[in-house]
C-alpha cells in the first residue's frame, strides 16, 4: 500500500487518532511515512505521547472509596460462630466503619459534581494537557470569526460558539483535542495569569454527572473541583461544553454565561 502524502498540518492534526489507534490503514500509513520523514512532527509526535503517559499517570481513578465499601461490607458480614471474647470487636469495627461512611456523606460538600466523575476527571486531565503541551494552540485567534472555520473539516460537527473573548478574557486561540472517545474543539482563554480550556464536543452516549447543578440563563450547567482546578459542565443542542481552569468557580461561571448568552 502507498502512503498518501501530507504536509505537517494534515499530520498534526491526525496525531491523537494516530496515537490512539483510530486512523483507517491509509492515513495511518501517511502519518507513519510522514514522521518518518519529518523531524520536527516526529518530535512534536513524542512529546505527545510522553505527555499523554504522564498526565494518564496525574489523575489515576482512585480506588479508595471501592476499598472503604469492601472493608464495610466484610465487618459488616456476620461470622458462623463468633465467640463472646470476639463478638464485641466485630461490633465496635462495625460500628466505627458505620460512622466513618456516614461522617463521610455528611461531609461531602452539596451540589458538587463526584470528585471521582469520569468527565470531570477526563475535563481536568484535558485540561492539564493544553498546559503542559508544547504546541497547545494551533490556531491563532483573531476572534472567533477566525478560529471557528478552522475546525471545519476537522471536526464532525460545527462548535457552537459566538463570543469572541473580551477585555476579561481574551481568547487566545484553538485546536483539535480530545474529551473521553470522540474529537472536542479546545478553545483557551486567559484570565489575568490563568489558562482557561473550554472543550466542546458530541454530548450523546456520555454519562453526564447529575450533581452540581447551576442555572445560568435556560442551561443547566454542572460545578465540580478536582485537584484544585474547577469546571463548568453544560449541554446545550446536542454538544457537550467543559470549561476548566484554576481560576475561581464564580470567574468561570461569569464566562460561562458570556458563552452562553452570546449569540
Amino acid at each position: 500500500m502507498t502512503a498518501k502524502s501530507i504536509d505537517c498540518e494534515q499530520a498534526r492534526t491526525l496525531l491523537r487518532d494516530e496515537q490512539l489507534g483510530r486512523l483507517p490503514d491509509a492515513q495511518s500509513a501517511s502519518v507513519q511515512e510522514h514522521l518518518r520523514s519529518c523531524a520536527e512532527c516526529a518530535r512534536v509526535d513524542a512529546e505527545e505521547r510522553v505527555l499523554s503517559e504522564l498526565l494518564e499517570a496525574h489523575l489515576p481513578p482512585a480506588a479508595a472509596p471501592e476499598l472503604l465499601r469492601e472493608r464495610l461490607s466484610a465487618q459488616l458480614a456476620t461470622p458462623s460462630k463468633p465467640s463472646r471474647r470476639r463478638r464485641a470487636p466485630l461490633i465496635a469495627g462495625s460500628l466505627s466503619a458505620v460512622a466513618l461512611l456516614a461522617a463521610a456523606w455528611l461531609l461531602w460538600p452539596r451540589g458538587a459534581i463526584d470528585p471521582q466523575d469520569p468527565l470531570l476527571r477526563e475535563a481536568v486531565n484535558d485540561h492539564l494537557r493544553v498546559l503542559y503541551a508544547q504546541h497547545p494552540i494551533e490556531i491563532d485567534s483573531g476572534g472567533i470569526h477566525q478560529v471557528k472555520p478552522w475546525f471545519t473539516g476537522r471536526l464532525d460537527f460545527a462548535p457552537d460558539l459566538a463570543f469572541s473573548g473580551d477585555d476579561e478574557f481574551p481568547m487566545v486561540g484553538g485546536a483539535v483535542g480530545y474529551v473521553i472517545d470522540r474529537k472536542a474543539a479546545t478553545m483557551v482563554f486567559k484570565r489575568r495569569l490563568h489558562t482557561i480550556s473550554l472543550f466542546v464536543f458530541r454530548s450523546e452516549r456520555l454519562d453526564w454527572p447529575a450533581s452540581g447543578a447551576r442555572a445560568i440563563g435556560s442551561v443547566q450547567a454542572q460545578v465540580g473541583e478536582v485537584d484544585g482546578f474547577h469546571v463548568v459542565l453544560w449541554r446545550r443542542a446536542g454538544l457537550g461544553h467543559a470549561l476548566v481552569s484554576d481560576a475561581s468557580t464564580d470567574e468561570l461561571l461569569h464566562l460561562a454565561r458570556k458563552i452562553i448568552e452570546t449569540r
